[in-house]
């Protein structure tokens, strides 16, 4: 017969007494984040489109504006995440 694990995750004893296993997010990803995430990629979508529309100034603007603001808003994001992860009951 095997030996009775328990995880720390599922450890009561280490849990702070604010914590709730059954109300965490269980990927580890804040899920406000997941949620501005998609708010704006779909602003930014519309903003692009909108100055791509608008002429062949538009354009050039447009792609130099997701030449840097892709990558900015996704830095942005992910040092918000890492700052709300759960870092001392991460289920990863």
């Amino acid at each position: 017969m095997a030996a009775h694990h328990v995880s720390p995750v599922r450890d009561e004893a280490t849990l702070g007494a604010d914590e709730d296993l059954e109300r965490r997010e269980l990927d580890g990803v804040p899920h406000d984040i997941v949620g501005l995430s998609a708010l704006f990629s779909v602003l930014f979508a519309a903003v692009v489109l909108g100055m791509w529309l608008s002429g062949p100034t538009g354009r050039i603007a447009a792609v130099a504006i997701c030449m840097v603001g892709v990558p900015m808003m996704v830095s942005n994001l992910r040092a918000r995440s890492e700052r709300e992860r759960n870092q001392h009951h991460s289920l990863r």
